[in-house]
């Protein structure tokens, strides 16, 4: 069904105290410069289970932002071009009330994803100075939905999602589940000159559908003993979910090696736990960097050469490692000439990349505001192509895939056979939010 979202109000929350001793400035990491300036949307439904009215809710959700801020204060602010600085002004973020004309219901009972856009105060590929917007809309039914966009200048997922737990966590009186964040990763990571680097590089306007792809429990443990090999570690979730998508993709669309490209399959890579010593969950950033695995050959419908594939991600993925994150802290200019080269080949249309990322196992339902959690949180379109984004269902055991493709590719890829047999295609989530 076509939305019909009235925006009712707009305006710009402040932090509440007005003596909050922090600098002036927080200044981006060199990491933080790469990310690309684009919104991170995070879309979390909720049922109306208080006897409170629209406006305690909304003010309730408004109080407690204001609260949260004098906590994460850059949020607050302003960020300065060329993008290296936020000014921390605490001019407030841009906060939007709407209505919808419709019920809960009839919006999950076949969920489009490029309709569930209307429900952020944001276009994906339009990031300005604001680095958080939020937007509360309200169904007929009372039910619940709530947007945020986080500037990916300032924070990469894990980061923005801690934000929003802890805000959550203030709402409904948890205060040992707040975390204090601390601001400082610019420091581990200085700021360098980007001028010549366009992190801008592959976001379209244009022709780019999104669907949902939903792959249940027994699914994915059929695709993870398919393509584990006769290896005693078997493929994780998000590894052959991954190597599945992509093969059928390229079968789909009738990719083939004959035509000189190169194709990548690239996967975020959390340093954190790569850091040597341990970087803090707390550390507010963007703490990741891509692991970009060239398949050594074209997958054909052979299981072995996705066993092969899966065992060749991880190979990536395990040379981001100490080693890997002291360089970047040591000598950034070699990371950005590998950057500029990528950039180069994508935009010459040499390499053909299909990128993917994760929130399977991060703490998307947790964002209890007091009147419960989620009973459904989603993504939405994105400016993207070949992009997918997991994220686990609601139960845990099985795993939504969004789905950004041109809109020819999609075509195909969406009617392809073996796909068919392992995912529902964009179903109801009545059943599970009941």
């Amino acid at each position: 069904m076509e939305l019909k979202i009235t925006v009712t109000s707009q305006e710009l929350v402040k932090p509440s105290s007005r003596n909050l001793n922090h600098l002036p400035c927080h200044h981006l990491s060199f990491l933080d410069q790469l990310a690309p300036p684009i919104f991170m949307p995070f879309l979390f439904f909720y049922h109306n289970k208080t006897n409170l009215s629209d406006k305690e809710r909304s003010d309730h959700i408004k109080s407690s932002l204001s609260e949260i801020l004098n906590l994460f204060y850059p949020l607050a602010g302003r960020i300065k071009n060329p993008g290296d600085v936020v000014v921390c002004n605490d001019v407030g973020v841009s906060f939007v009330e709407a209505k919808a004309d419709c019920n809960m219901s009839q919006i999950l009972v076949n969920p489009n994803p490029n309709e569930l856009n209307k429900f952020l105060p944001f276009k994906f590929h339009e990031a300005s100075d604001v680095p958080l917007r939020v937007q509360v809309t309200f169904c007929e039914c009372g039910g619940l939905a709530l947007g945020v966009g986080l500037s990916h200048k300032l924070c990469d997922a894990l980061s923005g999602l801690i934000f929003i737990k802890s805000w959550a966590a203030f709402a409904r009186g948890d205060t040992n589940e707040i975390i204090t964040p601390s601001f400082d990763l610019a420091k581990m990571f200085p700021s360098c000159d980007m001028e010549n680097l366009n992190m801008a590089i592959g976001i379209t306007k244009e022709n780019v559908v999104t669907k949902r792809f939903v792959f249940l429990k027994s699914s994915v443990e059929s695709l993870r003993e398919r393509f584990s090999g006769n290896k005693t570690i078997r493929a994780t979730r998000v590894e052959a979910l991954s190597v599945f998508i992509w093969s059928r993709f390229m079968a789909s669309t009738n990719q083939d090696d004959k035509t000189g490209k190169i194709y990548t399959l690239i996967h975020p890579v959390n340093l954190r736990r790569q850091a040597d010593p341990y970087i803090p969950d707390n550390m507010f950033g963007n703490i990741m960097r891509f692991s970009v695995t060239v398949p050594k050959t074209i997958i054909n419908e052979h299981d072995e050469e996705k066993a092969s594939l899966v065992e060749q991600m991880r190979e990536e993925i395990r040379k981001i490692d100490a080693v890997y994150v002291k360089k970047l802290q040591e000598d950034n200019r070699g990371h950005l000439e590998f950057l500029n080269k990528q950039a180069s080949g994508f935009v010459n249309g040499e390499i053909v990349s299909f990128s993917f990322t994760s929130l399977c196992k991060f703490p998307v339902y947790e964002a209890d505001f007091g009147w419960g959690k989620p009973f459904w949180v989603a993504s939405a379109r994105m400016s993207y192509k070949n992009l997918v984004a997991f994220i686990d269902t609601k139960e845990g055991d099985g795993i939504e895939a969004w789905i950004n493709l041109d809109q020819k590719d999609m075509s195909r890829f969406e009617a392809d056979e073996e796909l068919l047999r392992y995912v529902s295609s964009n179903p109801s989530v009545i059943g599970s939010a009941s």
